[in-house]
């Protein structure tokens, strides 16, 4: 009986040792963030658009093609370009009413017609302005990615001039843009060097 109450001691003590020298705490494994396309570690732009200051950006792809890397380059700029196209132009759209609106140059249809115009027509002029700023090719599928982008401040120059030959249009709406002394408000909206 001896025997067994030592045995069962030595026992309760082991387990006890044993459950506190182990770790109670779970191992967390930390995520792996880093931008990845089709497996392959990418340039975080490819992933985010990651903007470069002083610039608009956006980003385009394409396949590389049997017709070689200048044709896939070509056509990775085309879809960054129509991709930069359609930011510039909700861009444009958005604060160029916001400016109307706020300078008090017609009402809010007036507003709305004008932005549209100017952002189609600004989104159209900038485009040729475009370069490609980064380059990159995936390993494991060969796609292209490029970052095109524009700079701000040719943007800015560009909406403004858009902004006052659309309101140079309408006699009415010019003679009211000017008496309002809209430049200096344009010029505020719209910063350039």
């Amino acid at each position: 009986m001896l025997n067994t109450l030592i045995s069962l001691l030595i026992a309760t003590l082991l387990s006890i040792a044993s459950t506190g020298c182990s770790d109670k705490t779970p191992k967390v494994e930390e995520a792996d963030i880093r931008c990845r396309i089709d497996g392959s570690l990418a340039p975080e732009w490819a992933c985010t658009n990651a903007p470069i200051e002083g610039t608009i950006t956006a980003v385009g792809s394409a396949p590389l093609s049997k017709l070689g890397l200048g044709f896939s380059k070509r056509e990775a700029m085309a879809n960054a370009r129509s991709n930069l196209a359609q930011q510039i132009q909700t861009l444009v759209k958005t604060q160029v009413k916001a400016f109307s609106l706020s300078s008090g140059v017609g009402e809010d249809e007036v507003a709305d017609n004008v932005s549209t115009e100017v952002s189609k027509q600004v989104a159209k002029a900038t485009l040729k302005g475009s370069k490609q700023l980064k380059f990159w090719q995936n390993k494991t599928t060969k796609d292209l990615y490029i970052l095109a982008g524009i700079a701000e401040n040719d943007l800015n120059k560009e909406i403004k001039e858009q902004v006052k030959s659309n309101y140079k249009k309408d006699t009415a709406l010019w003679q009211q843009f000017q008496a309002k002394q809209t430049l200096d408000s344009l010029n505020r909206a719209f910063p350039t060097d």
